[in-house]
């Protein structure tokens, strides 16, 4: 019995791989009338149909590549990602693609494209500034192509390009209105308690010069109000929401009670537009966190939502030898900043706040030293260069390292936080930038995440 089980078993296996070989003949014999195999009859239906046009577009971070001049016709567009962070493409005035992860790819079916130039955009929040910009040329003729997906046409004006970057640079520092990363004063309270007030609602917000951007902000500023704390206070932060929807607070990298953690509904109710509330907790624990929407924060934070909270002091390894280094043991730090990151929303690439040419330069006297606290408070990572002057790396996420280490360009991802001290040793104006160049950099010259040190003898 359990022989002929076997031999029936056999006997369906070869019935259905019979069935498979003659479907594959069919297909295979198909393919052969059309003119080759399904790929090649695909292609040559193509070009007899005199009219149906198929461009390959690669996206990246961060730019748009391919085939950006092509026939006129009837378009289907072999987009791929080819990067690590989700892309879309749109076409001004005819519509735009899905959303691809990094490594997936689709055909879009546009339709038809006359003669003529159209905008292609990425319209993930922050990619367009960041360079992924391109123009389709729907023509019989062929374009020039410059890397990073910029048609400039038949003859690139480089003379221009020149001018237009070094115009910006010349720029430096332009002067805007408004200034985030204010400290805070409380008011006193009869118990010690110390009371501070925000105002969470839209202003105009002035990012580089002359360009003004609905901001969702703390107190009318980007970042919100600067809140400095020792330890052991004992503090109460009543937020009054002017937005046009609800909010919350979350207290980043601060140690909290759970009610006060700042997610609603979990943890509290949502604070409507037009309500109070009230957070009340103890600064039990030194940090250097951040304090941002987390309802809707996709929205809210990007667009300007988002402040830094410190809590005592950073240990900085005095009289240490790190790395062949000696560490002063009188060091003293002339000034403390704190450099928030943005990437994405109405804000854009920016420090604190602001794109260069409009960022703060930080003039030091020769040899001072400074603590550095930056923030990244955008969707991507940004590693921080600084020209001449390494950087020691003494905490990460507001924790002392038992090892700190030097640095010339330190890469901070969402959500971190890293404290550098370094040393203002040479004369001179001396940049300090993104090391991601489309974040800083694009064809009508520098801008975004760009600042300097200007030390003075």
């Amino acid at each position: 019995m359990e022989d002929r089980s076997f031999e029936k078993f056999v006997a369906v296996l070869i019935g259905i791989f019979g069935v498979i070989a003659v479907v594959i003949a069919v297909i295979a014999a198909i393919a052969t009338i059309r003119g080759g195999t399904p790929a090649a009859a695909s292609a040559d239906e193509s070009e007899a149909g005199g009219g149906a046009v198929a461009p390959h577009i690669s996206m990246t971070e961060f730019a748009i590549d391919g085939d950006l001049t092509i026939p006129p016709g009837d378009v289907t567009i072999e987009l791929h990602n080819d990067g690590g962070v989700v892309h879309n493409l749109a076409i001004e005035g005819i519509g735009q693609s899905e959303d691809l992860n990094g490594g997936e790819s689709t055909n879009w079916a546009v339709g038809e494209l006359t003669p003529g130039q159209y905008q292609l955009t990425c319209e993930i929040a922050g990619h367009k500034e960041a360079g992924m910009v391109a123009t389709l040329v729907v023509s019989e003729e062929q374009g020039l192509t410059v890397g990073g997906g910029h048609d400039m046409g038949e003859d690139p004006d480089w003379a221009a390009l020149d001018a237009a970057m070094v115009n910006s640079i010349l720029a430096f520092p332009a002067e805007t209105e408004g200034m985030g990363n204010q400290l805070l004063e409380p008011e006193i309270l009869a118990d010690g308690t110390k009371r501070f007030e925000l105002t969470a609602a839209i202003v105009d917000w002035e990012v580089e010069p002359g360009k003004f951007v609905d901001a969702w902000t703390y107190n009318g500023m980007v970042p919100g109000p600067w809140i400095d704390l020792d330890l052991g206070d004992k503090i109460q932060v009543v937020i009054d929401n002017q937005l046009p929807m609800g909010t919350d607070i979350h207290w980043h990298g601060i140690h909290t009670p759970n009610d006060m953690d700042g997610v609603a509904p979990l943890t509290q109710p949502l604070i409507e537009s037009g309500q109070t509330f009230t957070y009340e907790f103890t600064a039990e624990d030194p940090a250097v966190g951040m304090y941002h929407a987390h309802h809707h924060a996709q929205m809210q934070v990007p667009n300007g939502m988002f402040a830094v909270m410190t809590i005592g002091e950073v240990p900085i390894p005095r009289g240490r030898t790190i790395g062949g280094i000696d560490v002063p043991a009188d060091l003293e730090i002339a000034r403390e900043i704190p450099m928030v990151l943005n990437d994405a929303g109405t804000i854009g690439f920016s420090l604190n706040g602001k794109s260069f040419p409009a960022t703060e330069p930080y003039v030091l006297q020769k040899d001072d030293w400074i603590m550095v606290h930056y923030y990244n408070e955008g969707l991507q990572i940004h590693p921080m260069h600084q020209h001449q002057f390494p950087q020691l790396i003494i905490a990460k996420d507001g924790i002392p390292l038992d090892e700190p280490y030097w640095a010339d360009t330190v890469n901070i991802a969402p959500g971190e936080r890293y404290t550098v001290i370094l040393q203002a040793e040479d004369p001179g104006v001396w940049v300090w930038h993104c090391h991601i160049l489309n974040h800083v950099e694009r064809e009508e010259g520098m801008f975004g995440m760009v600042t300097a040190l200007i030390v003075e003898e």
